[in-house]
């Protein structure tokens, strides 16, 4: 489809919606004008729906209701539920009612209203006297999480956990970070102790895992003035640091490395802040408040200073912005050399049900493979050679991939019972936390979400190893948001993560337990580590809205809905943007942050 063609039916569809939904709202009603609904909006909370409805009817002598009822619908396109008729008492001046809610949620609901119909006169009439659309939509913010589902417009998430090779669990990246330290308003990389100590703990790094993914350098300075009045000086650093690492041979290849600075941005000192205990929890709390209000940098840096306690906060904190930042994601080596690889590759053709090589030999060779057929044929032979659970489970791994890249749900439902099928065999060989792992991110993949929860929490004591922990973790953290337990989740993101959909999720923990300065943290650095994921962005337009701030708000939210579709369809059915969808130069932003 074209894409102005797509966009013209995008807003056509949200025109329908919004008229269909609040039309009613403007009309003055005869009868049903006392109704109020706590909450306002109607909310998804631990697999239900719940409200109160109470409110009343008049009665006088030029508008007494004759055989008054009332009855309440859910409805969307194709699908209605039946809420029944609310009952009634009658007074001497009105008729008053309060009735209380709760419904199972199912998906439809999400792009439907709550209609109030009112009936008078002959007791058989069908059509409602008056009708009023009381709600529009259902906030469903907890269905956010990330949990392996994905819509067509996003980037395929990978699921499933390998068991590594070996006798030690190895081959997963990891995300390590090192500070230098620079003089004030200075981009001189000075040998220091405490900077020579970062620089061999990161040679050291490498050394261990010579498989480098990515190497990032953030040159960030303080608000200081000698720091300077523009982006040069972090620019500066960030290259000063990368010069020193190549002269010292720690890195070889200049092009892995790629430089970054920051400037007016409080990101760097709200992580600071985070950790820092030397001042009251009121003291923090209205620092962040400013930081959060969505002002600009200068006029938030004079309010900071206001704050009473603020200067022991920034002249101890400020100096340890004079840096630049050292991020490097990288993994152990693999391989197992040509002449192992020729009696494996002739072994992969044989009949035999014994190796020449070693267990750890095989499993190295199926991790090193770039390809998915060639590790599903190193898998294979492994399940005939060797009694273990590794190949059943990561073959189910790779059934789980496959799966997730097809949108054909009767092929992605098979590869799933194929997976099941492999990791109940290894299981039977042996219980273990990855295979229960798996099988909880199927259900979870299915919607099946209190079994998955089960599965991974029994997966976490099968073991202690701190990668594998921190993956399970996050998933179930995903799913303790959609259940309602949302300080729980918050618990299990008490990890250091390097990707945009962990941080994301971490932020929408927060964010549903009201711990907003956290929220927005990990909503930022979503979007530092992945800008095109557009969740990030997505998050911080919730904070905005939340904190009344609809022009950041609305900048926030173009700028999700600009890079990820799904998130415009999110956001034309979230009532929690009803505010911003109303405003006059939605569609007018929408079109700049688009070109």
């Amino acid at each position: 489809m074209p894409a102005r063609l797509f966009q013209n039916c995008k807003k056509i569809i949200f025109l329908l919606f919004f008229f269909l939904g609040w039309s009613a709202s403007a009309q003055e009603y005869r009868f049903i004008e006392e109704v109020n609904l706590r909450p306002a909006k109607l909310e998804y909370f631990r697999d239900s729906v719940r409200f109160q409805l109470e409110g009343s009817i008049p009665i006088e002598s030029v508008v007494t209701p004759r055989n008054p009822r009332m009855t309440l619908s859910l409805k969307a396109a194709g699908n209605i539920l039946e809420l029944g008729e609310i009952p009634l008492e009658k007074n001497l001046s009105k008729y008053t009612f309060s009735e209380s809610y709760r419904f199972a949620f199912e998906p439809w609901m999400q792009e439907s209203f709550l209609e109030l119909s009112f009936f008078q006169g002959k007791r058989e009439q069908s059509e409602p006297f008056e009708k009023r659309v009381l709600a529009k939509g259902i906030i469903t913010t907890p269905f956010l999480a990330k949990v392996g589902r994905f819509a067509p417009s996003e980037e395929i998430q990978d699921v499933g956990l390998f068991i590594p090779g070996g006798v030690a669990d190895r081959g997963n990246d990891q995300t390590v970070t090192y500070l230098i330290q620079f003089r004030p308003g200075s981009s001189d990389f000075e040998a220091t102790r405490a900077n020579e100590a970062q620089l061999s703990q990161l040679r050291e790094f490498v050394t261990t895992n010579p498989d480098i993914t990515s190497i990032k350098i953030t040159g960030i300075q303080s608000p200081e003035t000698q720091e300077g009045k523009s982006s040069r000086l972090g620019m500066e650093r960030a290259e000063a640091v990368k010069s020193a690492i190549l002269n010292k041979n720690i890195i070889l290849r200049d092009s892995l490395i790629d430089l970054e600075a920051r400037w007016n941005d409080w990101f760097d000192f709200r992580l600071l802040l985070r950790d820092y205990e030397q001042v009251s929890t009121s003291v923090k709390d209205q620092l962040y408040d400013i930081l959060m209000n969505g002002e600009d940098y200068l006029t938030q840096q004079e309010s900071l200073k206001r704050v009473r306690g603020f200067d022991q906060v920034s002249r101890e904190l400020y100096p340890k912005l004079r840096a630049a930042k050292i991020e490097v994601r990288a993994k152990p080596g693999r391989g197992i050399g040509m002449q192992k690889m020729a009696i494996l590759e002739k072994e992969l053709t044989g009949n035999s049900s014994v190796s020449e090589l070693s267990f750890v030999d095989w499993a190295t060779a199926a991790e090193s493979s770039a390809r998915m057929n060639e590790k599903t044929e190193i898998y294979t032979k492994m399940t005939e050679l060797f009694r273990s659970v590794l190949p059943y489970n990561n073959l189910a791994v790779i059934k789980m991939r496959e799966a997730q890249r097809t949108f054909d749900e009767d092929i992605k439902e098979n590869l799933w019972t194929e997976a099941e099928w492999l990791l109940n065999q290894a299981i039977r060989l042996e219980p273990n936390g990855y295979s229960l792992h798996n099988k909880g991110q199927i259900a979870a993949l299915r919607g099946n979400f209190w079994e998955a929860y089960r599965l991974l929490s029994e997966a976490s004591t099968l073991t202690k190893n701190a990668d594998f922990l921190k993956r399970n973790e996050a998933l179930r953290g995903a799913l303790d948001i959609i259940r309602g337990d949302y300080k729980l989740a918050t618990l299990r993101f008490d990890y250091s993560f390097d990707n945009a959909k962990d941080l994301f999720n971490k932020g929408l923990a927060f964010f549903l337990a009201g711990d907003f300065s956290q929220a927005s943290i990990a909503f930022e650095e979503s979007v530092i580590q992945n800008r095109s994921f557009g969740y990030g962005y997505y998050g911080l337009a919730l904070l905005a809205i939340n904190a009344g701030q609809k022009e950041v708000a609305l900048i926030q939210l173009q700028r999700a809905v600009s890079l990820n579709e799904e998130l415009y369809r999110w956001m034309l059915y979230d009532p929690s943007f009803e505010e911003i969808r109303g405003m006059d130069d939605f569609f007018e932003s929408e079109r700049k942050t688009q070109s």
